[in-house]
């Protein structure tokens, strides 16, 4: 039997509140504010002007004065520093980018279309140095640590986009996705995610006015508290028509016992609750061979590294001593690498997209561990957490599908994944897993 995913989250609800005049942008922007910057580091947003925000949540009713107001109307929305925000440098996660690049003198598509949906965006967002790493680490704008938890990194490389959820300085935050910065910071911090296919990214131009990694395998999305927002999300970023029910008698293929054998206990049972909840609801969960996963990595890395290393060296002259000297290798490595390389490997990728399609002939949907680890330690050395974490993300990427991150206790979200171009589908049957709110579920795992 469908289920109705209409009954309101508490962001609902607030959305409500503030289209019937209840309570007026400018109190709910004022708490958030209040909630700005919580962390140990005060590093959560790397440019936020709160006098500016203030006005613009003032001016809200002139300027949507009719009783219909737009889906976002009044909601603080932080915004990722990959895209411009007119009135402010875009760092990219960089000084030298903040301090060469100038003041944005117009809104990139992406700030725009918030705008157009009422939204107030708080601030641009700390992340990895040109979110080209997963932990949230950064030389420049100091490590992004999550609020109330010094000792844990948030992830990344979304990661003042996922502290800013956590804080409450915003109650929805812009991430983007090119090897799994939406989803690994969701997972760490005990959010949702949503990372949208790569068809729907760029079919809605969003990335006009923003930085990017890797156009093979850039799309963005949004990071979140309530299963039940992805589909209003959705709507307002990507106008897309998301279905009002939700199918449960789904067949669900599951990651092979080989691909999850290093997951800590931790992850093994937030992975084990959810097949066991997705069950109860009606879902029939089926083993896959999902063993081509594990030439991923080597077909995604280089191709990145060759597509981040074509953007950065025309601006840098080539000089990469700028940054981080771990990206700094990367984007030498993509250099040196032929086209003659890449023509072999976008056989391999397009190779890979057929088998992941196939998967799909066998089952509605997919899941897997985010990451084989629920948490990393901050003043650790993380050079392998990255290829870890990009082994359970990069399949994903590769595939440019839709993915839902599904949260778990202490860490040790999942991946919902739906098929390309599916992510009306998968948000719809995401939104009815809700339970209203955090629960412990069977197998120990915790999920919204």
């Amino acid at each position: 039997m469908p289920i109705d995913i209409a009954k309101r989250s508490e962001l609902g609800v607030l959305l409500e509140q503030l289209a019937a005049g209840e309570v007026t942008p400018r109190a709910v922007v004022e708490r958030a504010l209040a909630r700005a910057n919580s962390n140990a580091g005060r590093n959560v947003f790397i440019a936020l002007d709160a006098e500016k925000v203030l006005r613009e949540a003032e001016e809200l009713p002139t300027r949507f004065p009719g009783p219909e107001k737009p889906a976002l109307y009044g909601l603080p929305v932080s915004l990722k520093d990959l895209f411009d925000l007119q009135g402010f440098p875009t760092s990219g996660g960089a000084k030298f980018y903040a301090e060469r690049g100038g003041i944005a003198s117009a809104d990139s598509a992406v700030a725009a279309r918030l705008r157009e949906q009422g939204a107030v965006i708080v601030g641009k967002t700390h992340l990895h140095q040109l979110a080209y790493g997963i932990t949230g680490e950064n030389p420049d704008y100091g490590d992004c640590v999550q609020p109330g938890a010094p000792q844990w990194l948030t992830g990344g490389s979304s990661s003042g986009a996922a502290a800013s959820v956590m804080e409450g300085s915003a109650l929805a935050a812009i991430g983007t996705d090119t090897g799994g910065s939406i989803r690994a910071p969701a997972a760490l911090c005990g959010l949702t995610g949503y990372r949208a296919s790569i068809e729907l990214a760029r079919e809605r131009g969003l990335w006009r006015g923003g930085v990017p990694l890797a156009g093979s395998f850039d799309t963005l999305g949004w990071l979140f508290r309530d299963l039940r927002d992805g589909p209003l999300l959705a709507r307002a970023l990507f106008d897309l028509d998301v279905p009002e029910f939700a199918e449960t008698r789904v067949r669900i293929g599951c990651a092979a016992e080989e691909f999850v054998q290093d997951c800590e206990p931790n992850v093994r049972g937030g992975f084990v609750g959810w097949q066991n909840r997705l069950r109860h609801r009606g879902a029939e969960i089926i083993p896959l061979d999902t063993n081509f996963w594990e030439e991923a990595m080597d077909i995604y890395a280089p191709i990145q590294a060759h597509e981040a290393a074509a953007y950065h060296g025309p601006r840098t002259g080539n000089d990469f001593s700028h940054f981080h000297s771990l990206i700094a290798e990367r984007l030498k490595w993509g250099l040196s690498i032929s086209n003659e390389e890449i023509a072999q490997l976008d056989l391999r990728l397009a190779a890979f997209c057929q088998s992941m399609e196939e998967l799909f002939r066998e089952c509605d949907f997919v899941i897997a561990p985010c990451a084989p680890v629920s948490r990393l330690l901050a003043g650790m050395d993380h050079s392998e957490s990255r290829k870890m974490i990009l082994r359970y993300t990069t399949p994903m990427s590769l595939a440019g599908v839709p993915v839902v991150t599904l949260s778990a206790r202490g860490g040790a979200g999942v991946q919902l994944i739906g098929a390309p171009g599916d992510d009306a589908r998968l948000l719809a049957f995401a939104a009815g897993l809700a339970g209203g709110g955090s629960r412990v579920v069977r197998g120990g795992a915790q999920a919204n």
